[in-house]
Protein backbone atom coordinates (compact mmCIF):
# COMPACT_ATOMS: atom_id res chain seq x y z
CA UNK A 1 0.00 0.00 0.00
CA UNK A 2 1.15 3.58 -0.87
CA UNK A 3 1.99 6.00 2.17
CA UNK A 4 -0.31 8.07 2.89
CA UNK A 5 0.64 12.02 1.66
CA UNK A 6 1.06 14.63 4.25
CA UNK A 7 -2.33 16.95 3.78
CA UNK A 8 -1.16 20.55 3.54
CA UNK A 9 -1.33 22.53 6.77
CA UNK A 10 -4.48 25.16 5.91
CA UNK A 11 -3.41 28.70 7.12
CA UNK A 12 -5.42 30.53 9.95
CA UNK A 13 -6.16 33.94 9.81
CA UNK A 14 -6.42 35.44 13.12
CA UNK A 15 -6.15 39.13 12.09
CA UNK A 16 -8.01 40.80 9.71
CA UNK A 17 -6.10 41.21 5.54
CA UNK A 18 -3.88 44.42 5.92
CA UNK A 19 -3.31 44.35 9.84
CA UNK A 20 0.17 44.82 10.67
CA UNK A 21 1.78 43.57 13.82
CA UNK A 22 5.19 44.64 15.43
CA UNK A 23 5.52 42.57 18.49
CA UNK A 24 8.55 42.01 21.44
CA UNK A 25 11.82 44.45 21.65
CA UNK A 26 11.00 46.02 17.74
CA UNK A 27 7.90 47.42 18.96
CA UNK A 28 9.57 48.63 22.18
CA UNK A 29 12.34 50.39 19.77
CA UNK A 30 9.49 51.94 18.15
CA UNK A 31 7.90 53.53 20.41
CA UNK A 32 10.78 54.96 22.19
CA UNK A 33 11.88 56.35 19.16
CA UNK A 34 8.81 57.84 18.20
CA UNK A 35 8.82 59.41 22.22
CA UNK A 36 12.64 60.46 22.12
CA UNK A 37 12.16 62.14 18.25
CA UNK A 38 9.03 64.68 20.11
CA UNK A 39 11.08 65.72 23.04
CA UNK A 40 13.97 66.30 21.11
CA UNK A 41 11.96 68.29 19.01
CA UNK A 42 10.69 70.22 21.94
CA UNK A 43 13.73 70.53 23.74
CA UNK A 44 15.42 73.36 22.29
CA UNK A 45 12.28 75.96 23.55
CA UNK A 46 13.31 74.71 27.73
CA UNK A 47 14.37 78.11 29.39
CA UNK A 48 14.33 81.78 29.07
CA UNK A 49 17.24 81.13 26.27
CA UNK A 50 14.96 78.90 24.32
CA UNK A 51 14.20 78.68 21.07
CA UNK A 52 10.75 79.25 19.39
CA UNK A 53 8.67 77.61 16.73
CA UNK A 54 6.60 78.55 14.07
CA UNK A 55 3.89 76.23 13.18
CA UNK A 56 1.31 76.74 10.11
CA UNK A 57 -1.42 74.90 10.09
CA UNK A 58 -3.48 73.39 6.77
CA UNK A 59 -5.14 76.48 6.64
CA UNK A 60 -2.09 78.54 6.72
CA UNK A 61 -2.68 79.61 10.02
CA UNK A 62 0.78 80.74 12.00
CA UNK A 63 1.30 80.09 15.67
CA UNK A 64 4.71 81.50 17.00
CA UNK A 65 5.63 79.53 20.20
CA UNK A 66 7.60 78.57 22.83
CA UNK A 67 4.82 77.20 25.03
CA UNK A 68 5.18 73.40 25.27
CA UNK A 69 1.59 72.78 25.69
CA UNK A 70 0.48 74.86 22.67
CA UNK A 71 3.08 73.49 20.69
CA UNK A 72 2.00 69.67 21.23
CA UNK A 73 -1.80 70.67 20.97
CA UNK A 74 -0.86 71.85 17.65
CA UNK A 75 1.19 69.68 15.89
CA UNK A 76 -0.46 66.91 13.96
CA UNK A 77 0.83 63.83 15.12
CA UNK A 78 -0.28 60.42 13.61
CA UNK A 79 1.40 57.90 15.61
CA UNK A 80 -0.68 56.41 18.72
CA UNK A 81 2.24 57.07 20.87
CA UNK A 82 3.20 59.94 20.16
CA UNK A 83 -0.82 61.11 20.89
CA UNK A 84 0.08 59.76 24.13
CA UNK A 85 2.43 62.40 25.00
CA UNK A 86 0.36 64.92 23.87
CA UNK A 87 -2.31 64.04 26.56
CA UNK A 88 0.93 64.03 28.93
CA UNK A 89 1.33 67.30 27.94
CA UNK A 90 -2.39 68.38 28.46
CA UNK A 91 -2.44 66.10 31.92
CA UNK A 92 0.37 68.72 33.03
CA UNK A 93 -1.02 71.75 31.69
CA UNK A 94 -4.50 70.64 32.95
CA UNK A 95 -2.78 69.78 36.36
CA UNK A 96 -0.19 72.19 37.75
CA UNK A 97 -0.39 74.93 34.10
CA UNK A 98 3.37 75.06 33.57
CA UNK A 99 5.99 72.40 32.71
CA UNK A 100 4.61 70.74 29.76
CA UNK A 101 7.70 71.22 28.00
CA UNK A 102 10.06 69.43 31.28
CA UNK A 103 7.18 66.78 31.33
CA UNK A 104 7.84 65.47 27.91
CA UNK A 105 11.63 65.88 27.72
CA UNK A 106 11.69 64.03 30.88
CA UNK A 107 9.61 61.19 29.56
CA UNK A 108 11.93 61.43 26.88
CA UNK A 109 15.02 60.91 28.76
CA UNK A 110 13.36 57.87 31.32
CA UNK A 111 12.38 56.21 27.79
CA UNK A 112 15.91 56.81 26.35
CA UNK A 113 17.54 55.14 29.35
CA UNK A 114 15.29 52.35 29.69
CA UNK A 115 16.18 51.52 25.80
CA UNK A 116 19.61 51.09 27.29
CA UNK A 117 18.58 49.09 30.08
CA UNK A 118 16.64 46.85 27.44
CA UNK A 119 19.73 45.86 25.65
CA UNK A 120 21.35 44.76 28.93
CA UNK A 121 18.64 42.45 29.15
CA UNK A 122 16.69 44.00 32.17
CA UNK A 123 13.30 43.25 31.58
CA UNK A 124 10.54 46.07 31.33
CA UNK A 125 8.98 44.92 34.23
CA UNK A 126 11.84 45.24 36.50
CA UNK A 127 12.42 48.68 34.99
CA UNK A 128 8.83 49.92 35.61
CA UNK A 129 8.83 48.95 39.12
CA UNK A 130 12.20 51.08 39.66
CA UNK A 131 11.40 54.23 37.58
CA UNK A 132 8.14 53.71 40.16
CA UNK A 133 10.02 53.46 43.40
CA UNK A 134 12.24 56.33 42.22
CA UNK A 135 9.22 58.65 41.57
CA UNK A 136 7.82 58.25 44.63
CA UNK A 137 11.57 59.00 46.09
CA UNK A 138 11.42 62.52 44.06
CA UNK A 139 8.38 63.97 44.80
CA UNK A 140 9.48 63.15 48.91
CA UNK A 141 12.58 65.16 47.80
CA UNK A 142 10.47 67.95 45.97
CA UNK A 143 8.80 68.04 49.85
CA UNK A 144 12.38 67.66 51.62
CA UNK A 145 13.62 70.95 49.72
CA UNK A 146 10.14 73.24 48.90
CA UNK A 147 10.03 75.79 51.19
CA UNK A 148 6.99 77.78 52.84
CA UNK A 149 5.66 81.01 51.68
CA UNK A 150 2.50 82.96 52.98
CA UNK A 151 -0.61 82.18 50.24
CA UNK A 152 -0.97 86.31 50.32
CA UNK A 153 2.93 87.35 49.76
CA UNK A 154 1.79 89.29 46.59
CA UNK A 155 5.87 90.10 46.15
CA UNK A 156 6.41 86.09 45.66
CA UNK A 157 3.62 85.22 43.73
CA UNK A 158 5.04 87.73 41.30
CA UNK A 159 8.42 86.47 41.29
CA UNK A 160 7.14 83.14 40.31
CA UNK A 161 5.16 84.59 37.78
CA UNK A 162 7.87 86.42 36.30
CA UNK A 163 9.91 83.10 36.28
CA UNK A 164 7.15 80.97 34.10
CA UNK A 165 7.24 83.77 31.80
CA UNK A 166 10.56 83.89 31.01
CA UNK A 167 10.48 81.47 28.56
CA UNK A 168 7.40 83.07 26.32
CA UNK A 169 7.93 85.72 24.22
CA UNK A 170 5.76 88.16 25.72
CA UNK A 171 8.47 88.17 29.11
CA UNK A 172 9.26 92.01 28.01
CA UNK A 173 5.97 92.84 29.72
CA UNK A 174 6.64 90.26 32.38
CA UNK A 175 6.72 92.32 35.43
CA UNK A 176 3.72 94.17 34.13
CA UNK A 177 1.56 90.87 33.39
CA UNK A 178 3.10 89.14 36.64
CA UNK A 179 1.24 92.44 38.76
CA UNK A 180 -1.70 91.79 36.99
CA UNK A 181 -1.74 87.92 37.27
CA UNK A 182 -1.01 88.03 41.10
CA UNK A 183 -3.88 90.92 41.72
CA UNK A 184 -6.38 88.60 39.79
CA UNK A 185 -5.57 85.48 41.97
CA UNK A 186 -5.61 87.08 45.04
CA UNK A 187 -8.90 88.46 44.27
CA UNK A 188 -11.06 85.49 43.50
CA UNK A 189 -9.07 83.34 45.96
CA UNK A 190 -11.76 81.82 48.80
CA UNK A 191 -11.31 79.93 52.34
CA UNK A 192 -13.26 77.14 52.11
CA UNK A 193 -12.66 74.06 54.80
CA UNK A 194 -9.82 75.90 55.91
CA UNK A 195 -8.33 76.46 53.14
CA UNK A 196 -7.40 78.54 50.08
CA UNK A 197 -8.87 77.73 46.83
CA UNK A 198 -8.47 79.83 43.56
CA UNK A 199 -10.56 78.62 40.76
CA UNK A 200 -8.74 79.61 37.62
CA UNK A 201 -12.13 80.02 35.48
CA UNK A 202 -13.57 82.64 37.48
CA UNK A 203 -10.59 85.20 36.05
CA UNK A 204 -11.62 86.14 32.17
CA UNK A 205 -9.41 86.59 29.68
CA UNK A 206 -10.22 88.72 26.90
CA UNK A 207 -8.26 89.41 24.06
CA UNK A 208 -8.41 92.43 21.94
CA UNK A 209 -6.05 92.48 18.81
CA UNK A 210 -4.86 96.76 18.87
CA UNK A 211 -2.58 98.99 21.31
CA UNK A 212 0.64 97.50 22.70
CA UNK A 213 0.79 94.63 24.91
CA UNK A 214 1.21 97.15 27.79
CA UNK A 215 -2.27 98.55 27.71
CA UNK A 216 -3.48 95.23 29.03
CA UNK A 217 -5.14 95.77 32.22
CA UNK A 218 -7.00 94.26 34.97
CA UNK A 219 -10.96 94.80 35.61
CA UNK A 220 -12.03 94.63 38.83
CA UNK A 221 -15.40 93.17 37.00
CA UNK A 222 -16.43 91.56 34.03
CA UNK A 223 -15.87 92.81 30.52
CA UNK A 224 -18.79 91.31 28.31
CA UNK A 225 -18.10 90.95 24.77
CA UNK A 226 -21.45 92.56 23.56
CA UNK A 227 -22.74 95.63 23.08
CA UNK A 228 -25.69 97.64 24.57
CA UNK A 229 -28.66 96.46 22.51
CA UNK A 230 -30.64 99.11 21.32
CA UNK A 231 -28.66 102.83 20.31
CA UNK A 232 -30.84 105.49 22.30
CA UNK A 233 -30.16 103.27 25.18
CA UNK A 234 -27.87 105.16 28.03
CA UNK A 235 -24.04 103.34 27.08
CA UNK A 236 -22.83 104.84 30.83
CA UNK A 237 -25.01 103.80 34.18
CA UNK A 238 -23.10 104.47 37.52
CA UNK A 239 -23.89 102.99 40.80
CA UNK A 240 -25.50 100.18 38.87
CA UNK A 241 -28.17 97.65 39.84
CA UNK A 242 -27.68 94.92 37.71
CA UNK A 243 -31.17 92.34 36.78
CA UNK A 244 -29.62 89.07 35.65
CA UNK A 245 -32.03 86.96 33.47
CA UNK A 246 -31.67 83.68 32.16
CA UNK A 247 -35.41 83.88 30.69
CA UNK A 248 -35.64 85.96 27.33
CA UNK A 249 -37.44 89.48 27.50
CA UNK A 250 -40.04 88.29 24.04
CA UNK A 251 -43.16 86.54 23.55
CA UNK A 252 -42.30 82.86 23.40
CA UNK A 253 -43.20 80.27 20.48
CA UNK A 254 -45.30 77.11 22.00
CA UNK A 255 -43.81 74.35 21.74
CA UNK A 256 -46.53 72.76 19.79
CA UNK A 257 -47.53 73.85 16.61
CA UNK A 258 -50.76 75.46 16.78
CA UNK A 259 -52.55 78.07 14.39
CA UNK A 260 -54.32 81.49 15.13
CA UNK A 261 -57.15 81.91 13.16
CA UNK A 262 -58.08 86.02 12.89
CA UNK A 263 -60.99 87.21 10.57
CA UNK A 264 -60.79 90.46 11.54
CA UNK A 265 -58.11 93.67 11.50
CA UNK A 266 -59.51 94.42 15.07
CA UNK A 267 -58.89 91.00 16.27
CA UNK A 268 -55.24 91.55 14.78
CA UNK A 269 -54.61 94.36 16.61
CA UNK A 270 -56.07 93.39 19.79
CA UNK A 271 -53.57 90.67 19.22
CA UNK A 272 -50.51 92.92 18.78
CA UNK A 273 -51.50 95.23 22.10
CA UNK A 274 -51.78 91.57 24.00
CA UNK A 275 -48.31 91.02 23.00
CA UNK A 276 -47.02 94.71 23.72
CA UNK A 277 -48.72 94.48 26.82
CA UNK A 278 -46.81 91.36 28.11
CA UNK A 279 -43.47 92.77 27.46
CA UNK A 280 -44.49 95.88 28.95
CA UNK A 281 -45.21 94.26 32.26
CA UNK A 282 -41.85 92.43 31.24
CA UNK A 283 -39.83 95.70 31.63
CA UNK A 284 -42.03 97.27 34.23
CA UNK A 285 -41.36 94.84 36.52
CA UNK A 286 -37.73 94.62 36.04
CA UNK A 287 -37.88 99.02 36.54
CA UNK A 288 -39.99 98.19 40.20
CA UNK A 289 -37.28 96.20 41.55
CA UNK A 290 -35.06 99.29 40.42
CA UNK A 291 -32.75 97.94 38.01
CA UNK A 292 -30.72 100.25 35.97
CA UNK A 293 -28.72 97.46 33.57
CA UNK A 294 -29.72 94.23 32.26
CA UNK A 295 -27.81 91.41 31.44
CA UNK A 296 -30.33 89.14 29.62
CA UNK A 297 -29.00 85.63 28.36
CA UNK A 298 -31.36 85.32 25.91
CA UNK A 299 -33.41 87.48 22.92
CA UNK A 300 -34.35 90.68 23.66
CA UNK A 301 -37.85 91.36 21.80
CA UNK A 302 -37.42 95.05 19.52
CA UNK A 303 -40.98 96.41 21.39
CA UNK A 304 -39.20 95.16 24.91
CA UNK A 305 -35.79 97.09 23.84
CA UNK A 306 -38.16 100.31 23.19
CA UNK A 307 -39.81 100.15 26.98
CA UNK A 308 -36.24 99.36 28.20
CA UNK A 309 -34.89 102.67 26.45
CA UNK A 310 -37.89 104.31 27.78
CA UNK A 311 -37.17 103.52 31.16
CA UNK A 312 -33.70 104.40 31.14
CA UNK A 313 -32.42 101.14 31.53
CA UNK A 314 -29.28 99.75 29.95
CA UNK A 315 -29.45 95.78 28.42
CA UNK A 316 -26.89 93.71 26.81
CA UNK A 317 -28.57 90.37 25.01
CA UNK A 318 -27.28 86.94 24.32
CA UNK A 319 -25.02 86.86 26.95
CA UNK A 320 -22.98 83.32 27.61
CA UNK A 321 -23.83 81.63 30.31
CA UNK A 322 -20.52 80.92 31.53
CA UNK A 323 -19.86 84.99 31.35
CA UNK A 324 -23.90 85.15 33.30
CA UNK A 325 -22.24 82.81 35.74
CA UNK A 326 -19.02 85.24 36.09
CA UNK A 327 -21.31 88.20 36.57
CA UNK A 328 -22.94 86.83 39.14
CA UNK A 329 -19.89 86.49 41.37
CA UNK A 330 -18.66 89.67 40.37
CA UNK A 331 -21.91 91.96 41.29
CA UNK A 332 -23.16 89.64 44.20
CA UNK A 333 -26.29 89.22 41.95
CA UNK A 334 -28.65 85.88 41.53
CA UNK A 335 -29.32 84.92 37.67
CA UNK A 336 -32.98 84.37 37.53
CA UNK A 337 -34.83 81.94 35.44
CA UNK A 338 -38.45 83.87 35.72
CA UNK A 339 -38.59 87.34 35.30
CA UNK A 340 -41.95 87.69 37.69
CA UNK A 341 -38.99 85.96 40.95
CA UNK A 342 -37.23 89.22 40.18
CA UNK A 343 -37.08 90.74 43.72
CA UNK A 344 -34.40 93.70 45.04
CA UNK A 345 -32.43 91.55 46.28
CA UNK A 346 -31.38 89.16 43.30
CA UNK A 347 -29.92 92.62 42.00
CA UNK A 348 -26.36 93.00 41.53
CA UNK A 349 -23.92 96.21 42.12
CA UNK A 350 -21.41 97.80 40.31
CA UNK A 351 -19.88 101.52 40.36
CA UNK A 352 -20.03 102.12 36.97
CA UNK A 353 -21.38 99.73 33.99
CA UNK A 354 -20.50 101.67 30.35
CA UNK A 355 -20.21 99.98 26.60
CA UNK A 356 -16.87 101.39 25.09
CA UNK A 357 -15.10 100.69 21.84
CA UNK A 358 -11.87 98.73 22.03
CA UNK A 359 -10.77 98.13 18.63
CA UNK A 360 -13.06 97.79 16.32
CA UNK A 361 -15.57 96.26 18.30
CA UNK A 362 -17.68 97.52 21.00
CA UNK A 363 -17.56 95.87 24.63
CA UNK A 364 -19.46 96.34 27.50
CA UNK A 365 -17.59 96.77 31.01
CA UNK A 366 -18.71 96.24 34.59
CA UNK A 367 -16.63 97.61 36.87
CA UNK A 368 -15.99 98.92 40.30
CA UNK A 369 -17.58 95.50 42.03
CA UNK A 370 -17.22 95.17 45.70
CA UNK A 371 -15.16 92.64 46.45
CA UNK A 372 -15.44 90.80 43.23
CA UNK A 373 -15.24 86.81 42.91
CA UNK A 374 -14.88 87.54 39.43
CA UNK A 375 -12.32 89.79 37.24
CA UNK A 376 -11.47 90.18 33.83
CA UNK A 377 -8.04 90.46 32.16
CA UNK A 378 -8.47 92.52 28.86
CA UNK A 379 -5.32 91.73 27.00
CA UNK A 380 -4.13 93.95 24.12
CA UNK A 381 -1.07 93.16 21.40
CA UNK A 382 -0.50 94.92 18.08
CA UNK A 383 -0.89 91.67 16.25
CA UNK A 384 -3.11 88.54 17.04
CA UNK A 385 -0.07 86.62 17.19
CA UNK A 386 1.26 89.01 20.20
CA UNK A 387 -2.24 88.62 21.94
CA UNK A 388 -2.66 84.91 21.73
CA UNK A 389 0.76 84.65 23.40
CA UNK A 390 0.01 86.90 25.67
CA UNK A 391 -2.95 85.26 26.80
CA UNK A 392 -1.05 82.01 27.03
CA UNK A 393 1.44 83.16 29.52
CA UNK A 394 -0.99 84.54 31.25
CA UNK A 395 -2.62 81.42 31.65
CA UNK A 396 0.79 79.69 32.86
CA UNK A 397 1.71 82.76 35.05
CA UNK A 398 -2.49 82.45 36.77
CA UNK A 399 -1.82 78.99 37.34
CA UNK A 400 1.25 78.88 39.57
CA UNK A 401 0.67 81.59 41.49
CA UNK A 402 -2.88 79.43 42.21
CA UNK A 403 -0.53 76.59 42.69
CA UNK A 404 1.26 78.47 45.13
CA UNK A 405 -1.76 80.44 46.89
CA UNK A 406 -3.33 76.53 47.23
CA UNK A 407 0.21 75.00 48.67
CA UNK A 408 2.26 77.78 50.01
CA UNK A 409 5.12 75.94 49.07
CA UNK A 410 8.23 77.23 46.32
CA UNK A 411 11.14 75.25 44.86
CA UNK A 412 14.23 76.74 43.77
CA UNK A 413 14.89 76.91 39.70
CA UNK A 414 17.49 77.26 37.30
CA UNK A 415 17.52 73.01 37.74
CA UNK A 416 18.43 73.14 41.48
CA UNK A 417 15.69 71.14 42.72
CA UNK A 418 16.36 68.60 39.31
CA UNK A 419 20.08 68.12 41.14
CA UNK A 420 18.65 67.88 44.57
CA UNK A 421 16.39 65.18 43.58
CA UNK A 422 18.74 63.54 41.19
CA UNK A 423 21.00 63.10 44.29
CA UNK A 424 18.13 61.82 46.74
CA UNK A 425 17.71 59.38 44.37
CA UNK A 426 20.93 58.33 43.74
CA UNK A 427 20.92 57.70 47.43
CA UNK A 428 17.80 55.61 47.42
CA UNK A 429 19.17 53.34 44.56
CA UNK A 430 22.52 52.59 47.02
CA UNK A 431 20.01 51.13 49.61
CA UNK A 432 18.94 48.67 46.70
CA UNK A 433 20.54 45.89 45.20
CA UNK A 434 20.84 43.90 41.69
CA UNK A 435 19.27 45.49 38.41
CA UNK A 436 16.91 47.77 40.59
CA UNK A 437 19.67 49.67 41.76
CA UNK A 438 20.73 50.11 37.79
CA UNK A 439 16.98 51.63 37.00
CA UNK A 440 16.72 53.73 39.69
CA UNK A 441 20.31 55.31 39.37
CA UNK A 442 18.93 55.60 35.45
CA UNK A 443 15.80 57.83 36.81
CA UNK A 444 18.37 60.50 38.47
CA UNK A 445 19.83 60.65 35.37
CA UNK A 446 17.16 61.66 33.51
CA UNK A 447 15.83 64.31 35.85
CA UNK A 448 19.41 65.59 35.53
CA UNK A 449 18.68 66.03 31.80
CA UNK A 450 16.51 69.66 32.28
CA UNK A 451 19.63 71.37 34.15
CA UNK A 452 21.67 70.11 31.23
CA UNK A 453 19.20 71.38 28.28
CA UNK A 454 18.98 74.66 29.83
CA UNK A 455 22.63 74.72 29.90
CA UNK A 456 22.68 74.02 26.31
CA UNK A 457 20.24 76.31 25.49
CA UNK A 458 22.01 79.17 26.65
CA UNK A 459 24.97 78.48 24.53
CA UNK A 460 26.97 77.26 27.85
CA UNK A 461 29.77 74.57 28.37
CA UNK A 462 27.73 71.73 29.69
CA UNK A 463 30.69 69.18 30.66
CA UNK A 464 31.93 72.02 32.44
CA UNK A 465 28.82 73.48 34.02
CA UNK A 466 27.45 70.33 35.25
CA UNK A 467 30.12 68.87 36.73
CA UNK A 468 30.32 72.39 38.70
CA UNK A 469 26.76 71.92 39.54
CA UNK A 470 27.01 68.27 40.97
CA UNK A 471 30.22 69.52 43.12
CA UNK A 472 28.41 72.54 44.29
CA UNK A 473 24.83 70.31 45.23
CA UNK A 474 27.33 67.56 47.01
CA UNK A 475 28.79 70.39 49.10
CA UNK A 476 25.55 71.18 50.01
CA UNK A 477 24.09 74.41 48.30
CA UNK A 478 20.70 73.29 47.72
CA UNK A 479 19.79 76.01 45.83
CA UNK A 480 22.66 76.47 43.67
CA UNK A 481 21.74 76.81 39.74
CA UNK A 482 22.07 77.95 36.76
CA UNK A 483 21.76 81.29 35.22
CA UNK A 484 21.49 81.77 31.80
CA UNK A 485 21.75 85.13 31.69
CA UNK A 486 25.18 85.45 33.29
CA UNK A 487 26.07 81.66 32.35
CA UNK A 488 27.26 81.19 35.82
CA UNK A 489 26.11 78.67 38.70
CA UNK A 490 24.51 80.77 41.26
CA UNK A 491 22.23 80.97 44.13
CA UNK A 492 18.42 80.85 42.68
CA UNK A 493 16.84 82.08 46.02
CA UNK A 494 19.13 85.23 45.58
CA UNK A 495 18.13 85.89 42.16
CA UNK A 496 14.80 85.06 42.93
CA UNK A 497 14.70 82.15 40.49
CA UNK A 498 11.29 80.48 42.05
CA UNK A 499 8.91 77.63 40.75
CA UNK A 500 5.74 76.37 42.07
CA UNK A 501 6.44 73.00 43.82
CA UNK A 502 3.11 71.48 42.74
CA UNK A 503 4.42 72.13 38.83
CA UNK A 504 7.89 70.16 39.47
CA UNK A 505 5.45 67.00 41.27
CA UNK A 506 3.64 66.65 38.21
CA UNK A 507 6.25 66.83 35.85
CA UNK A 508 7.74 63.90 37.71
CA UNK A 509 4.65 62.41 38.07
CA UNK A 510 3.47 62.78 34.22
CA UNK A 511 6.25 61.37 32.92
CA UNK A 512 7.29 58.52 34.83
CA UNK A 513 3.70 57.22 34.40
CA UNK A 514 3.66 58.42 30.37
CA UNK A 515 7.04 56.21 30.45
CA UNK A 516 5.64 53.13 32.26
CA UNK A 517 2.99 52.70 30.32
CA UNK A 518 4.99 53.09 27.01
CA UNK A 519 7.42 50.12 28.70
CA UNK A 520 4.57 48.24 28.87
CA UNK A 521 3.42 47.44 25.15
CA UNK A 522 5.13 44.73 23.77
CA UNK A 523 2.87 44.09 20.72
CA UNK A 524 1.57 46.77 18.14
CA UNK A 525 -0.99 45.20 16.62
CA UNK A 526 -2.68 48.50 13.92
CA UNK A 527 -5.82 47.90 11.26
CA UNK A 528 -5.02 48.83 7.87
CA UNK A 529 -6.19 52.73 7.23
CA UNK A 530 -9.26 53.37 4.86
CA UNK A 531 -7.83 54.13 1.41
CA UNK A 532 -8.98 56.79 -0.26
CA UNK A 533 -10.46 56.30 -3.75
CA UNK A 534 -8.97 57.64 -6.79
CA UNK A 535 -10.04 60.23 -8.76
CA UNK A 536 -11.36 57.98 -11.57
CA UNK A 537 -12.69 55.23 -9.51
CA UNK A 538 -15.12 58.26 -7.69
CA UNK A 539 -16.63 59.31 -10.59
CA UNK A 540 -16.73 55.52 -11.94
CA UNK A 541 -14.18 55.99 -14.73
CA UNK A 542 -12.23 52.46 -15.64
Amino acid sequence: MAATEKTPAIPVLILKEGTTRTRGREAQRTNIMVARAIAEAIKTTLGPKGMQKMLVDSFGDVVITSDGATLMKEIEVEHPIAKMLVEVAKAQDMEAGDGTTSAVILAGELLKNADELLDMNIHPTIIVEGYRKAAEKAIESIDKHSKEVKWNDKDTLKQVAVISMGTKSAYIAKEMLADIAAEAVLSVAEERDGKIRVDIDDIKVEKKEGKSIFDTRLVRGVVIDKEVVHPEMPKRIKNAKIALIEAPLEIEKLEFDSKLHITTPEQMKEFKEQERQLLKEMVDKIKSVGASVVFCQKGIDDVAQYFLKEAGILAVRRVKKSDMEKLAKATGGRIVSNIKDLTEEDLGHAELVEERKVGEDKMTFVEGCRNPKSVTILVRGGTKQIVDEAERTLHDALCVIRNVVEDGRIVAGGGAIEMEIARDVEEFANTLSGREQIVVKRFAEAIKAIPKILIENAGGDTVTLMAELVKRHSEGEETAGFDPFSGEIRDMMELKVIESARVKKQIVKSASEAAETILRIDDIIAAERLKTKEKGEKSGET
